[in-house]
């Protein structure tokens, strides 16, 4: 199987970067600038008030875990602005969102972090479920948000986890920005888009996908088929790449018709969501068409606060 061809498709599908291999078939992902900041570990505590203002890259405790986590810009002074929390993909650390942070920053408080396997946080002593990963979102948030208000901005696997947290935090999440996030119900999407009956690299996509969501992952996170629930009326913005499949032309179409409702599944999210295609893109919105991702994640957080 052509190693460009299975990086795109996985990439896609379940999340999951596959080496090098997607900087061949994206384009240059954009990484962190290098801070003079040194590297300290410290713990992270609730009820911390207007949460942690440093500017640059540390790690902090969460739990047993060391979490590595990111900021920069100034919170707006006089107004009620969330902190725009950016949430990577899967496979991905939070350098691949360094430069939307770097953007975004001019404007208002921006952090990022990696989660349990990514990046330089600690690898995960075990399986993870959704609940084991929020309470890592929740820790970090705790740190740095303090009492504020949040807006997550989250690609791929990160929309996922994202999307899935809200609607059992709207005290303090007030918008959402999912940049081509994982379907809701991926196992039984590609079930249905490529049959047991596939041969070749579309077989071997569908067998790497179903594990991927069991867990073989850099995060090994569950990616458990879930029903959509909602977060009130906070506003959501849902984006949706252009073009992805053309190099599995016999399951391409059906593929993206999975993705397709399944980004019309995440409407259901917020009575005030909207979902949009972004022109020119492919699986990496926030690098493809990177001025799309910082004017919906400004909206929202405009309408936010």
């Amino acid at each position: 199987m052509n190693r460009r061809i299975k990086a795109t498709a996985i990439a896609a599908l379940s999340s999951v970067v596959v080496g090098a291999a997607l900087i061949a078939c994206d384009g240059p992902v954009p990484t962190a600038e290098k801070s003079d900041r040194k590297v300290t570990e410290e713990t992270a505590e609730k009820s911390l008030g207007d949460g942690d203002n440093f500017s640059g890259t540390k790690k902090i405790r969460v739990g047993q875990h060391s979490v590595n986590v990111s900021c920069s810009g100034d919170a707006t002074e006089g107004k009620d602005t969330p902190l725009v929390m950016l949430m990577a993909g899967g496979g991905d650390g939070l350098d691949t969102m360094a430069g939307l942070q770097k953007t975004l920053s001019e404007k208002g408080r921006v952090c990022s972090y990696d989660r349990l396997g990514e990046g330089k946080s600690d690898q995960p002593k075990g399986t993870q479920t959704i609940d084991d990963s929020a309470k890592i979102l929740t820790g970090v948030l705790d740190r740095l948000a303090g009492d504020s208000s949040v807006v997550l901005a989250g690609h791929s696997l990160g929309g996922y986890i994202a999307a899935r947290y809200a609607p059992d935090h709207t005290d303090r999440i007030k918008g959402l920005v999912l940049m081509d996030a994982t379907i809701p119900a991926l196992t039984a999407g590609i079930s249905k888009a490529i049959p047991e009956s596939a041969t070749g690299m579309a077989a071997e996509l569908r067998d790497q996908t179903m594990a991927v969501n069991e867990g073989q992952n850099p995060e090994k996170f569950i990616i458990a088929d879930t029903k959509v629930r909602s977060a009130g009326k906070i506003p959501v913005q849902i984006i949706k790449h252009e073009s992805q499949y053309a190099e599995v032309p016999e399951y391409g179409p059906a593929l993206e018709e999975m993705w397709s409702k399944g980004q019309q599944q995440w409407r259901a999210l917020s009575s005030r969501s909207k979902l949009s295609t972004a022109p020119g893109t492919g699986h990496y919105i926030h690098v493809d068409r990177p001025d799309i991702a910082v004017k919906a994640i400004q909206r929202v957080t405009a309408h936010a606060a």
